[in-house]
């Protein structure tokens, strides 16, 4: 699972169990994201999740880094038996959106900030296993 955590909205991704497709779920409030995840995680087998870290394109941490961090902590404290990882997220959004457009959308539908969110954090799950993927072959 992977989350791209936002101040008003969080766009939430999954991938199938032998982790070849990530695909948007669902984009939630943020401040309901903590009841989506206990109820999601006690329904479906969960083993790790990815928040989506943010930075500058300069690589300094951006504004929601801590926060982000910090909400990594709890959720390890919350949910001891799923992994917490973090993914760099830069231009995770404009690969979203671009994705989008690729998809022929309607423009009603590629301004969809929820829409944007919830592919973003698909972004950020498909480039972390991928990662994983070509760390495991070496």
């Amino acid at each position: 699972m992977a989350i791209d955590y936002g101040t008003k909205r969080t766009g939430i991704a999954v991938t199938d169990p032998l982790r070849i497709i990530a695909s948007g779920l669902t984009t939630v409030p943020t401040q309901e994201l903590f009841t989506f995840l206990e109820s999601y995680l006690k329904n479906e087998e969960v083993d790790i999740i990815v928040l989506g870290e943010p930075f500058h394109m300069n690589g300094d941490p951006a504004q929601l880094y801590d926060k982000i961090h910090q909400y990594g902590t709890f959720l390890s404290r919350k949910f001891p038996q799923v992994k917490i990882d973090f993914w760099d997220e830069r231009l995770s959004s404009e690969k979203a959106k671009e994705i989008i457009l690729q998809s022929g959308a309607r423009k009603k539908k590629r301004q969809d900030k929820s829409l944007v969110d919830q592919v973003s954090a698909s972004v950020i799950l498909l480039e972390y296993l991928e990662h994983q993927e070509k760390r495991a072959l070496r």
